[in-house]
């Protein structure tokens, strides 16, 4: 069963080899918990462009997909990304987050899922559950 969805920043780490994102994550893959969003895989592909061994890395992702698992976008997730937009609106919410990072967070609430992250923006989205990992 998933419990986890990746943002882009703990997924790229733990292709590039980040100490503190693949001792917390690499538990998580070898019970089949951990999944991502489409949308990710997409700003990850555009990191890794800019990488000098660029194939390498990308066949590395190819092959991590086999252990995390892609959600793709539904009209249920995009109607909750409306909801989560209305919802941190000013005056009424703390303020927006990036309209890829509100598809992420919508994706996580409609999988039930916990969403691993770097920052805290996630945090803003009433209802949403994040683990913050601190890149050392």
């Amino acid at each position: 069963m998933k419990r986890y969805l990746l943002d882009t920043a703990p997924l790229a780490g733990l292709l590039v080899g980040r100490p503190a994102v693949v001792e917390r994550i690499t538990p998580w893959l070898a019970a089949r918990e951990a999944a991502t969003s489409i949308l990710v895989y997409a700003e990850i592909v555009e990191y890794l462009k800019g990488k000098q061994d660029y194939e390498k890395y990308y066949e590395a992702l190819r092959s991590l997909l086999n252990e995390v698992y892609p959600y793709f976008l539904t009209y249920p997730i995009l109607e909750r990304y409306a909801d989560i937009r209305r919802s941190l609106r000013p005056p009424h919410g703390p303020g927006l987050i990036g309209d890829i990072d509100t598809l992420i967070a919508a994706t996580a609430l409609d999988q039930n899922l916990i969403v691993v992250t770097t920052d805290t923006d996630f945090q803003r989205v009433p209802g949403l559950q994040v683990e913050v990992i601190r890149i050392r």
